[in-house]
């Protein structure tokens, strides 16, 4: 893969971050019952962003955990999980956020990570960019961007807080 394109900058992507926010506020009746979880690592930090958005915009806490879904994938095997969800997932509704949802086995993995913890009463997705091509049926319930995409194409997300700038490029293979 060489050829990269920019198709969302630093400000539309806070946008999106913005938009998936309000949906979060609009659909949870009970705020003070959500547990945001991003996948590590780059779904941890539009987690974060999503928890401050919460908070300038209704003034609450949302607890924030992070998961990391190695452990519970089918093509990785490690026993090493750093897994760091600060309070019990159990009858707590859980908004899992990831940055690009492709064929939904890293939702998989997460959501059997998520209940390794405990009962959760309800898991929500949200994610920044769509990029379609599913292996299995799962449907983010927030979604930033629908971006689709060839199977010879990657999304590629660039957060500041890793890559120094926020953006989301698309890469062709030649």
């Amino acid at each position: 893969m060489s050829k990269a394109k920019e198709i969302i900058d630093g400000v539309t992507m806070k946008r999106a971050i913005t938009r998936i926010t309000y949906e979060i506020i609009e659909r949870n009746k009970e705020l003070n019952n959500l547990v945001i979880v991003g996948i590590k690592t780059r779904g941890v930090y539009i987690a974060k962003r999503i928890q401050e958005r919460l908070k300038q915009l209704e003034n609450i806490d949302i607890p924030l955990g992070e998961l990391d879904t190695k452990p519970f994938r089918d093509d990785v095997k490690t026993d090493e999980n750093t897994t760091d969800i600060p309070v019990s997932v159990t009858d707590k509704e859980i908004i899992l956020v990831d940055d690009v949802l492709y064929t939904g086995r890293t939702i998989r993995a997460a959501i059997d990570g998520i209940v390794a913890l405990g009962r959760p009463s309800k898991v929500s997705l949200a994610v920044l960019v769509d990029r379609g091509h599913r292996e299995l049926p799962i449907r983010a319930d927030y979604v930033g961007k629908n971006i689709p995409t060839s199977r010879s194409e990657a999304i590629v997300v660039h957060v500041s807080e890793i890559d120094g700038a926020d953006s989301i490029l698309i890469k062709k293979e030649d």
